[in-house]
């Protein structure tokens, strides 16, 4: 009898045992203990990308997700107060007429040039990370998104126009994943041409890190505002646009 109730009260142990197990099995597999995390200094958000690319939740320049940030030409590093093709890295300021097009056209790039119209040819169409504003600035793995990953979270993440994100009063998209929930906010902080700021708080533009090829002195950018996500379009190298970054 007393080897029989040893046995039997083992055998309820054992499973209590596995339960436990069972649920701490469970609880290392949650998702949402990994979905978030740091990186140099700097948060990131896992949306359950197909890529599996982290997006952060601040702009380059930002320390919050409504701060607005720091504005870089494309392949530029640091911010200015001007914002044209006479002050722009990677080019010379002469520009021509072209008559067939009807429209002013750069003479010369001195890099990611794929046109042989506008300087010599390099065919870099995406870029170094020396010249990539979130590497440089917050270091480790972080950069800028290609043209194509802003696409992915495009097409893998619902975009809300708020007015009024988390009652700070900045206006802007809420990006929220299809998969698993969770979100990252981009402020509508316009666009930095010549030496002022144009449509803050009416437009959100933000960077890739890919060149348009076919017109190599325009990259590719993703914009919106409160009616619409234009989820590829291209601008003018030397403008100043917000940086967000992702890593893997």
């Amino acid at each position: 009898i007393f080897n029989f109730f040893i046995m039997k009260h083992l055998k309820i142990f054992a499973a209590l045992c596995c339960v436990a197990a069972v649920f701490t099995a469970c609880e290392k597999n949650d998702p949402s203990d990994n979905t978030t995390g740091t990186a140099n200094g700097h948060e990131w958000v896992d949306l359950g990308l197909p890529s599996g690319l982290k997006w952060a939740t601040c702009n380059v320049g930002a320390t919050k997700p409504e701060e607005y940030g720091d504005y870089y030409a494309w392949g530029e590093t640091s911010p200015k107060t001007t914002y044209d093709w006479d002050s722009y890295k990677w080019a010379t300021a002469t520009c021509t007429w072209d008559a067939t097009y009807k429209f002013w056209k750069l003479e010369t790039l001195t890099k990611y040039n794929t046109d042989s119209d506008y300087g010599t040819v390099d065919n870099k169409t995406t870029l170094d990370l020396e010249d990539d504003a979130a590497r440089a600035n917050w270091g480790g793995a972080w950069r800028m998104p290609t043209d194509a990953e802003w696409t992915e979270l495009c097409e893998n993440c619902t975009w809300t126009w708020t007015s009024d994100y988390n009652g700070t009063g900045v206006a802007g998209r809420v990006v929220t994943s299809m998969t698993n929930g969770n979100s990252i906010f981009l402020p509508a902080a316009g666009i930095r041409d010549s030496d002022g700021l144009d449509r803050a708080g009416d437009n959100g533009i933000y960077w890739s890190s890919s060149l348009r090829t076919v017109y190599p002195d325009d990259a590719w950018y993703v914009g919106f505002t409160s009616g619409y996500v234009d989820n590829r379009n291209s601008c003018s190298r030397f403008c100043g646009l917000s940086v967000r970054p992702v890593l893997k």
